[in-house]
C-alpha cells in the first residue's frame, strides 16, 4: 500500500487541471501490477473526476454549465464566505475515483483522463493518491 500527496497550484476561481500523467507515475513509482489506485480530493470546494482528454472543448462546455447550474450569486444563498457555488460544484463531481490497475498500467479509457476540479480558485490545493495492491 502506498500513499502519495501532490500539490497543486490552480490559477482561477474554475478549471479542470489534468493530473493523469502524475497519476500514472505514481503508480508506475509504486510498482503495483494488479490492484487500485484511489484520487482523492480533501478540499470542500474542489474535486476529483475522470472524463475525455481529448478535446479541451469538453472541460469549457462543463465548467460553463456547472456555472449555469450553481451561479456564484444568488439570492437566497446563506453562506457567509460566500462561495456556495463551489460547494455545489463540489458535490457534484465529487471527492475521489477509484481507478483499476493492471499490469502496471491505469485502465483508463481511450479518451479518458483525469482531472483535480477546481471551483474557489486560484489555490494552492493538495490530492492523494493511494496505491493498493490487489
Amino acid at each position: 500500500m502506498f500513499t502519495f500527496t501532490e500539490t497543486l497550484r490552480t490559477s482561477r476561481r474554475d478549471e479542470m487541471i489534468d493530473i493523469t500523467r502524475q497519476v500514472k507515475s505514481l503508480a508506475a513509482r509504486s510498482e503495483v501490477q494488479d490492484g487500485i489506485a484511489i484520487i482523492y480530493c480533501p478540499h470542500t470546494t474542489a474535486g476529483i473526476t475522470i472524463q475525455e482528454n481529448a478535446d479541451p472543448d469538453v472541460k469549457h462546455d462543463i465548467l460553463m454549465r456547472l456555472d449555469e447550474v450553481y451561479p456564484w450569486e444568488h439570492p437566497k444563498y446563506r453562506h457567509a464566505e460566500g462561495n456556495t457555488a463551489s460547494h455545489l460544484k463540489a458535490l457534484t463531481t465529487g471527492t475521489s475515483q477509484t481507478v483499476l490497475i493492471d499490469g502496471g498500467d491505469l485502465q483508463l479509457g481511450r479518451w479518458q483522463g483525469i482531472y483535480f476540479c477546481e471551483f474557489d480558485g486560484p489555490r494552492t490545493r493538495t490530492y492523494m493518491v493511494k496505491i493498493l495492491q490487489g
